[in-house]
């Protein structure tokens, strides 16, 4: 009878889980667009990379705003100084993200409450001088969803490019269509009444498999 019940027990947990296959997307910054205007007035631009932890992160810098994208699986994190002789301010609410496929999102950061994503969000100040720390992510991959853990529901934030599948054939025809791929982020700073729409291009470099993991199939 024991033995009966320890095999009911196991085929029970093998029919509520499964095995999946994960990763990580290799990003690179490629490119930065700004306006006419902005060139003219903050001059050339450079863009170098170093690596922290075995992953390359990136450094874009002009006369006006210096900024270190670190990039991660489903948001972007940043550093942003501001090297001018005035205030600056991010415009969020002008902020955009565009996914592999071209389609637009607004962006949110971390500030942000998960129920307040849909609303209005005030620019956030940077004095003269001074660096600001941010993550932000598309609005579009927040989610409210039941946790089947411990019961009721929680606000999660979806990876912006697919990375999961229950095989490795499955992942490997998942990911290999985003390879080569760019995503694009929109950061409007404003200086003394002139908006200066920044535009970083993130090519898809690679992806690498680093786990695969065991969830419940009712997973929402």
């Amino acid at each position: 009878m024991k033995k009966l019940f320890v095999f009911l027990t196991m085929v029970v947990l093998i029919l509520i889980s499964g095995c999946s296959y994960t990763g990580l997307y290799i990003l690179s910054l490629r490119e930065v667009h700004r306006p006419q205007d902005t060139k003219n007035r903050y001059g050339d631009h450079r863009i170098i990379n170093f690596t922290e932890d075995n992953v390359a992160n990136y450094v874009y810098e002009d006369e006006l705003i210096k900024i270190i994208w670190y990039s991660l699986s489903n948001n972007f994190k940043f550093t942003l100084e501001n090297k001018s002789e005035h205030s600056i301010k991010i415009i969020w609410d002008e902020a955009v993200f565009i996914n592999a496929e071209g389609s637009s999102a607004r962006l949110i950061h971390s500030s942000v409450k998960m129920v307040d994503k849909d609303k209005t969000q005030l620019p956030t100040v940077i004095p003269t001088k001074s660096i600001f720390n941010e993550h932000i992510f598309p609005v579009d991959n927040v989610d409210y969803v039941r946790d089947i853990t411990f019961g009721g529901y929680k606000w999660v934030v979806r990876h912006f490019i697919p990375n999961k599948a229950a095989s490795r054939r499955e992942l490997d025809e998942l990911t290999k269509k985003y390879i080569g791929k760019t995503l694009k982020v929109l950061i409007p700073i404003q200086i003394q009444d002139v908006i200066n729409e920044y535009i970083f291009c993130f090519k898809i470099e690679d992806f690498i498999l680093y786990s695969r993991e065991t969830e419940s199939l009712f997973y929402i």
